[in-house]
C-alpha cells in the first residue's frame, strides 16, 4: 500500500524511477553491436545511462527500477558495479530487471509499456505512489521533482516531459498539440505536419519519453492495455495517446525543470542516436564552457569508477613532445611524444610517439601505435590501431575501409582494422 505524502515534503520521497534501457540503437552503427544504446561511453567516463540514473538519484528518487533486453551484458554489469550502493534497510531499492519471460514463457518485452507491466507485480511490492517512466539513452540533466509537483498539483492523469524544437524538425518526434494552459489536445507520432506550440508558430512540443503516472492509474492502464490483442504495447503509440483521448494529460516543458549550471542559458538534451550526434556531443564538451557542465559538483553524474593510475603525459624534445589542448584525458591514458587536440580519451587510452590527432574519441582501452594520424573520429574500445594510419583526410579511402557519418566522421572497430590486414 503506497504512502500518503506529507504536506510540503519532497514528492520524489514516494516515487520509484523506471528506467527502460533496452533499446538496441541501430543508428549508431557498430557502436551497439556488442552493447545496448544507453550502455554506450560518453563524456571521457561514463555511460550513457547514468544520466536518467543520476537525475533520479539527485532529484530525491531512491527507489529505482532498469529494464534492460537488447544485449544487455555490458549494461547490467556496469550497473552492478556502479549503481549497487543504495541499501533496503535505508528504504532504497534498485532493481535490474532483464526480459526473462515472467508473464509469458513465449514472449520477451514486447514494447516501452509491456517492460513495465511485466514488472508489475516488483513495482506494486515496494508501493511507490507515482511512477516516473525515463528513457535510458539521452543525455540531460533534470529535476524530476519539479515534474512530479506539476503533475499533483494539475490533477493530470499522465504528465509528458517535453522539449521545444523547431517546428521544422519536430517530425523526427512524437509531438504534442496543446493549449494555453499545456492541457495535451492531440499526441501525435512523427507527424508530416507538426502543429506548433500556441502563439509559437514556429515551434513545436516534442516528447522526451518521460511520463509521470500515479502508480495506481498506471498498473489499471497496463493491464487494460495487456488485454487488448490489437496495442503494439508502446508508451508512444498506444498508451499517451489513449488517456490524451479520454482522459487528462498535460505537458511538463523540460526548460521548467532542466538543470543549469551558473550562467548557463541552454537547456541541454540531446538524443546522441546517431554516429555524427554522438560525436559532436562528445566534442562539444571540449568547449572552454561547455553547454553540459561535466564539473557541477551540486549536481554530479555518477558512474563506475574505475580504479586507475593518474594521467601521464611524456616527453619534451623539439621533434617528440606529449601534450593535449581543449581535451579531455581520463585516469590511466599516457601520451608518449604525441599531439591530442579537441578530443576526448576514455580510460587506458595509450598514444605512442609521433602521433597527431584531432577531433578524436576514444572510448577504453584503445592503443595507437607510432605514426598516427586521426581526425573527426571514434574508436570503439579495446581497438589497436596500425603504425602509420591516416584517417580523416582522404574521403574515399576512409569510406573504403570504415563507417564515414554523412558528415564525415568515421567509426573504427577492431573488425574493420582486422580486415586491413586480411
Amino acid at each position: 500500500m503506497s504512502l500518503k505524502p506529507q504536506a510540503g515534503s519532497p514528492l520524489a520521497r514516494y516515487a520509484m524511477a523506471y528506467v527502460l534501457a533496452g533499446g538496441r540503437g541501430s543508428r549508431l552503427m557498430e557502436l551497439t553491436d556488442r552493447r545496448a544504446k544507453p550502455a554506450v561511453f560518453f563524456g571521457a567516463k561514463s555511460r550513457i545511462i547514468d544520466f536518467a540514473l543520476s537525475n533520479a538519484l539527485n532529484s530525491g528518487i531512491r527507489r529505482i527500477g532498469v529494464a534492460t533486453q537488447y544485449k544487455a551484458h555490458s549494461l547490467i554489469r556496469h550497473l552492478q558495479r556502479g549503481w549497487n550502493f543504495l541499501r533496503p534497510e535505508r528504504n532504497e531499492s534498485f532493481d535490474i530487471l532483464p526480459a526473462s519471460q515472467r508473464v509469458s514463457e513465449t514472449e520477451w518485452y514486447a514494447g516501452t509499456a509491456d517492460a513495465v507491466f511485466q514488472n508489475l507485480d516488483i513495482i506494486e511490492s515496494y508501493g511507490p505512489r507515482y511512477m516516473v517512466i525515463l528513457a535510458g539513452d539521452h543525455v540531460y540533466k533534470m529535476d524530476y521533482e519539479t515534474m512530479l509537483r506539476q503533475h499533483v498539483d494539475s490533477g493530470a492523469e499522465v504528465t509528458v516531459g517535453c522539449i521545444e524544437v523547431p517546428r521544422a524538425e519536430a517530425s523526427a518526434f512524437g509531438v504534442m498539440h496543446i493549449d494555453e494552459s499545456d492541457r495535451i489536445l492531440s499526441f501525435l507520432e512523427k507527424p508530416v505536419d507538426p502543429p506548433s506550440m500556441p502563439g509559437r508558430p514556429d515551434t513545436a512540443l516534442a516528447s522526451m519519453g518521460i511520463y509521470v503516472f500515479d502508480t495506481k492509474f498506471l498498473a489499471a492502464e497496463l493491464r487494460r492495455d495487456a488485454a487488448n490483442p490489437h496495442s503494439s504495447r508502446d508508451f508512444g503509440k498506444d498508451i499517451i495517446p489513449l488517456i490524451v483521448e479520454r482522459g487528462t494529460a498535460v505537458a511538463h516543458r523540460f526548460t521548467e525543470s532542466c538543470v543549469r549550471s551558473g550562467d548557463q542559458a541552454e537547456a541541454y538534451w540531446r538524443d546522441v542516436g546517431t554516429v555524427d550526434a554522438y560525436w559532436q556531443a562528445n566534442i562539444d564538451l571540449t568547449d572552454v564552457v561547455p553547454a553540459l557542465d561535466l564539473y557541477d559538483r551540486d549536481w554530479p553524474i555518477w558512474t563506475y569508477s574505475e580504479v586507475t593510475p593518474p594521467a601521464k603525459f611524456v616527453f619534451d624534445d623539439a621533434d617528440r613532445r606529449g601534450f593535449a589542448v581543449d581535451s579531455l584525458v581520463s585516469g590511466g591514458c599516457i601520451v608518449s611524444g604525441s599531439h591530442v587536440r579537441r578530443s576526448l580519451l576514455f580510460s587506458n587510452v595509450r598514444v605512442h610517439s609521433f602521433c597527431e590527432l584531432e577531433g578524436a574519441v576514444l572510448m577504453p582501452g584503445v592503443d595507437v601505435a607510432r605514426h598516427i594520424r586521426l581526425r573527426n573520429v571514434v574508436v570503439d574500445s579495446g581497438v589497436h590501431l596500425p603504425a602509420g594510419l591516416v584517417v580523416g583526410e582522404d574521403p574515399e579511402e576512409d569510406a573504403r575501409r570504415f563507417r564515414r557519418s554523412e558528415k564525415g566522421v568515421c567509426l573504427i572497430t577492431q573488425p574493420m582494422i582486422d580486415a586491413l590486414r586480411a
